[in-house]
């Protein structure tokens, strides 16, 4: 089976990822065939596996594997409803995120939160996306077995992270990293062929987003009819997706879309209402080197540590175990860049020491994604991480695990189908000089954190054999809504502005004044009420401007509050050493 393996500053999923979900039927071979002019088989509905949720229905719909190529054959996708809970008003179809997270096995858990947002008026279906969960293709196996890759990366950078400290100006920081560039190199060659090899990896360019919104229109057009508009919410990867959906009229591939969404020259029939939240523009990175450009999403994710080290203060020792009597921010701050230096030096006078830097930045990562974390992170984590330096052992593996965001090898799979070709002569030293130059100039804090999906693009073997490249700016039928969070840690505004900008009055922009990715990191009754009104009767706010406050209710640290750690957020920042 594949391994999973740690990702960060992927846009990963705002939800929690339930079980797998596992269905006794068999899937469709390549044989079989499926034209693409033939219309979508309808969907034989059934119980789901417990592992999913005895309340939701399962089943699957057969696509082609290849649009264009029939002779590539079938896969199916795995698909989920939960039933409207009120007067139906129609389908919405949701992605919670990724790449690589299953929409079947998430379903369950965002079903309550998706009809609070719209009314309960709406059957909720996700879907699990080719090279994900069990849907066919399905997701890609690299290694046998966690000693398999354990000893593959035994003593690399993939194991241990990077090791820094401040802004990455030691050079003999500098120098220890190149050091790995060539080994490095090898590596991720030898596993993209591994990738290759496995069963599935034959499926590779057929794992893109392009073909993913094909799969969508034609869930829409087996579950509401061909031609009807699609009602569409995307979080995170989402609204990557969704941002195609919206934007697809014909690729720059010789592979042209067939008119699903646009007849040429006009408004796109097919868009109904569309909610992006946590949002990647697709603009940004539909010509970029993904190896190089990925630092774009790490904008705003300092702004969300200042977060953390604000609240712990404001909350005092007794609320936040890392923090001291009359600690200020910049003392909290102290505190854990004191813990990071201290394993920094220790590992560097013995590569053997048990607790590396780069894992505590690992480790800080997941509370990023929320304020409701921040807490758990500072009176369980970063305690038994500075004890286990300070008493020179490996720290309670559970509980550090518990931070480690796992992710299979589907997210890069799908991350790099969907980039730009290689650039010639582009290697692991210029990944290492991208990784080193966000740290000193984008976030100093997580800026090399390393693996990341997207360093793996410049070696992977494949390409989706259809990428939509732009532009990004077309006519919509229907105003769609475009939500982010001032800090987001992965999905900085600013490309929530971009996005909405693209579309000027087709689109509505809100921004939730919180931190965290995507507006279901806090609770804010003004964005389920902005959300609602659109779902329900379709009004959105004018103009671009909408500020909704996450609620008082919402505590970080008793009685500290989101609006708390927002008015002493410092103009310049912390202060990091160089």
């Amino acid at each position: 089976m594949a391994i999973s393996r740690l990702f960060l500053f992927s846009s990963i999923a705002p939800v929690m990822v339930l079980a797998s979900f596992v269905q006794a039927t068999t899937a469709p071979q390549a044989s079989q065939r499926m034209g693409p002019g033939t219309s979508a088989h309808p969907i034989a509905w059934g119980p789901c596996p417990v592992t999913v949720g005895s309340s939701l229905s399962c089943g699957f719909l057969e696509v082609p594997i290849d649009y264009h190529d029939p002779s590539a054959g079938n896969g199916r996708v795995a698909v989920v409803k939960a039933n409207a809970t009120g007067e139906r008003l129609g389908t919405v179809f949701v992605n919670p995120g990724g790449p690589g997270v299953s929409g079947v096995d998430s379903l369950a858990g965002i079903a309550p939160i998706l009809f609070d947002y719209t009314g309960g008026g709406y059957d909720v279906v996700s879907w699990d996306p080719r090279g994900v969960g069990s849907s066919t293709p399905g997701p890609v196996s690299c290694f046998e077995s966690t000693d398999e890759y354990t000893a593959f990366f035994n003593g690399t950078i993939e194991l241990t992270g990077i090791e820094w400290t401040g802004t990455f100006a030691d050079s003999a920081d500098v120098a220890a990293l190149y050091a790995q560039a060539e080994s490095m190199q090898a590596k991720y060659v030898e596993t993209g062929q591994r990738c290759r090899a496995d069963p599935n990896g034959r499926y590779l360019q057929y794992m893109g987003t392009a073909a993913t919104v094909r799969d969508l229109i034609r869930l829409a057009d087996a579950i509401e009819g061909p031609g009807n508009p699609i009602n569409y919410i995307g979080y995170s990867y989402g609204t990557f997706l969704g941002g195609w959906f919206v934007n697809r009229q014909s690729s720059s591939s010789p592979r042209v879309l067939a008119q699903h969404l646009y007849i040429r020259g006009r408004e796109s029939q097919r868009v109904g209402k569309v909610v992006l939240d946590g949002v990647t523009d697709p603009g940004v990175f539909s010509d970029t080197d993904l190896s190089l450009g990925w630092s774009a999403e790490f904008t705003d994710t300092d702004k969300v540590y200042e977060g953390l080290v604000i609240a712990c203060a404001l909350a005092g020792p007794e609320k936040c175990a890392i923090a001291q009597e009359g600690d200020s921010p910049e003392d909290v701050h102290a505190t854990i860049q004191a813990a990071i230096n201290a394993a920094h030096d220790s590992a560097r006078a013995d590569p053997a020491f048990p607790v590396k830097s780069g894992i505590i930045r690992y480790a800080m990562v997941t509370p990023m994604y929320g304020a409701a974390a921040w807490p758990g992170a500072t009176n369980s984590l970063l305690p038994e991480l500075m004890a286990a330096i300070q008493e020179q052992r490996a720290p309670n593996a559970t509980l550090v695990d518990s931070y480690l965001v796992r992710s299979p090898y589907a997210q890069v799979a799908i991350n790099c189908a969907d980039t730009r070709d290689a650039t010639a002569g582009v290697g692991m030293e210029d990944i290492f000089a991208a990784a080193v130059n966000a740290t000193r100039n984008v976030s100093h804090m997580f800026g090399a954190v390393w693996p990341v999906p997207a360093y793996y693009c410049e070696t992977w073997p494949a390409r989706a054999v259809e990428r939509y490249t732009g532009p990004f700016n077309k006519t919509l039928a229907s105003r769609i809504l475009v939500v982010g969070n001032t800090y987001d840690p992965v999905t900085p505004f600013w490309q929530a502005e971009t996005l909405a900008r693209r579309f000027g009055d087709r689109a509505a922009l809100v921004r939730m004044d919180g931190f965290g990715h995507s507006s279901l990191a806090a609770s804010s009754s003004c964005i389920r009420a902005v959300v609602r009104a659109y779902m329900v009767n379709g009004t959105l706010p004018e103009g671009q401007g909408t500020v909704c406050d996450v609620d008082d209710a919402f505590e970080i640290y008793p009685g500290v509050t989101t609006k708390d750690v927002l008015a002493h957020m410092p103009e310049g920042g912390l202060e990091w050493e160089s």
